[in-house]
C-alpha cells in the first residue's frame, strides 16, 4: 500500500535536520502547530522567534537576522504570506537576503477552510520577484530534501506545502530530488504531463487511465517553479510533441504560465493548462474541490487527449 503523508510534515522534519547548524533560526506567525515548525520550537526555543499574528513584522525580522549572518526559516499559511509581499519584495528579495518562507495549506486542496483561506495565487506572486526561488513539492520526502538544500542557497525562497496527506513517491529515491531539476516519474512518448504539489498524484492517476486507451503519458514532478527546468521541458516538447501542466493554482502565472512562457519563446508546442480557471474556491472536502475546480485526474486525462489531437 502506498504511504500517505503531508508535505508540511516534511518541512517540520527538515527544520530539525538543520538544527546542528547554529545559524539556522525559525520564525512563526502563531501557526507553528499547523506549519509543523513547532517541533523545532520545542527543541530549540532559544532559536525560535514567535511573532504572533504579524506576518509583515515576521518577514522584516527575518531580513534583519539574515543580514546579521543567520539563516531564517519563516512559515505561516500560504494565504497569509501574501500579507507580507511588500516586505518580501523590498526587505528580502531586493537586497537578496537568504530568508526562506514557507506557506502551508496552499491551494483549493485545503478544502473546508473555504475560499478566503485557499491561496491560488501565491506561486505566481512570488515567481514575479527577482532572486526568489519558488518550490512546490509533492510529498513529505521531497519537501524534506528540498528544504534541507535551502540552507546552501544564498538567496531567498518561497515553498508551498499542503495540509492534507498525499501519496509518497520518493521513499528510497531521495537522491533524485534537486532544486531546479524536474523528476520524470513515468516515461511516455505521446504526451507529457508536468505537475507540481498535490497534482502530481493526480497526474499519475491520469497516466494510468490514459494507458488503458493505449496512450503513453510521461509524468514529471516539476517541484521547482522558479528556476524552471527548461532543459527538461525542451526535451519533453521534442520527444512528446504535446504537453499538459497540472496545478492546484490559478491558471494565470503559476506552473502553466511559466511553461507557456518558455514554449512560446523557444519551441512552440501544443500545451493544455489544467488549473483553477481564474476564480475563487469554495468550502468542500479536498477531493471534492479538485473535481469542482476541474483539475482532478479525469480532467488531466481529457486535457492530455486534447493536446495530442492538437499536434496531429
Amino acid at each position: 500500500m502506498t504511504r500517505m503523508a503531508a508535505t508540511r510534515d516534511g518541512y517540520g522534519q527538515a527544520l530539525l535536520d538543520m538544527a546542528s547548524n547554529e545559524k539556522v533560526v525559525v520564525l512563526e506567525a502563531d501557526l507553528g502547530k499547523s506549519t509543523k515548525s513547532l517541533h523545532f520550537r520545542k527543541a530549540y526555543p532559544e532559536r525560535t522567534v514567535s511573532c504572533g499574528i504579524g506576518e509583515q513584522n515576521m518577514m522584516l525580522t527575518a531580513a534583519g537576522l539574515a543580514a546579521s549572518g543567520y539563516i531564517p526559516f519563516a512559515s505561516t499559511f500560504a494565504i497569509f504570506t501574501e500579507r507580507a509581499f511588500e516586505q518580501m519584495r523590498n526587505g528580502i528579495a531586493r537586497p537578496n537576503l537568504p530568508v526562506h518562507l514557507c506557506g502551508s495549506h496552499g491551494g483549493t486542496h485545503t478544502g473546508t477552510d473555504g475560499s478566503s483561506a485557499q491561496s491560488i495565487e501565491d506561486l505566481a506572486i512570488f515567481r514575479t520577484l527577482p532572486n526568489v526561488v519558488v518550490l512546490h513539492p509533492c510529498d513529505d520526502v521531497s519537501t524534506r530534501v528540498l528544504t534541507n538544500q535551502l540552507i546552501e542557497l544564498n538567496q531567498p525562497s518561497y515553498t508551498r506545502t499542503a495540509r492534507n496527506k498525499t501519496p509518497v513517491f520518493y521513499d528510497g529515491r531521495e537522491n533524485e530530488v534537486t532544486i531546479g531539476k524536474g523528476v520524470v516519474l513515468n516515461t511516455g512518448s505521446d504526451v507529457a504531463i508536468i505537475a507540481c504539489g498535490v497534482m502530481v498524484s493526480e497526474a499519475m492517476k491520469a497516466a494510468e487511465s490514459l494507458a488503458t486507451k493505449g496512450i503513453n503519458a510521461a509524468v514529471v514532478d516539476m517541484h521547482t517553479i522558479k528556476p524552471l527546468d527548461t532543459e527538461l521541458i525542451d526535451k519533453l516538447a521534442r520527444d512528446c510533441g504535446a504537453l499538459v501542466t497540472a496545478e492546484d493554482h490559478n491558471i494565470i502565472g503559476g506552473l502553466g504560465g511559466s511553461v507557456a512562457e518558455f514554449l512560446s519563446s523557444n519551441i512552440p508546442t501544443p500545451l493544455e493548462r489544467v488549473g483553477v480557471k481564474d476564480r475563487f474556491g469554495e468550502s468542500g472536502q479536498a477531493a471534492e474541490m479538485l473535481d469542482l475546480m476541474e483539475i482532478s485526474a479525469p480532467f488531466i486525462a481529457l486535457a492530455a487527449e486534447r493536446a495530442i489531437n492538437r499536434k496531429q
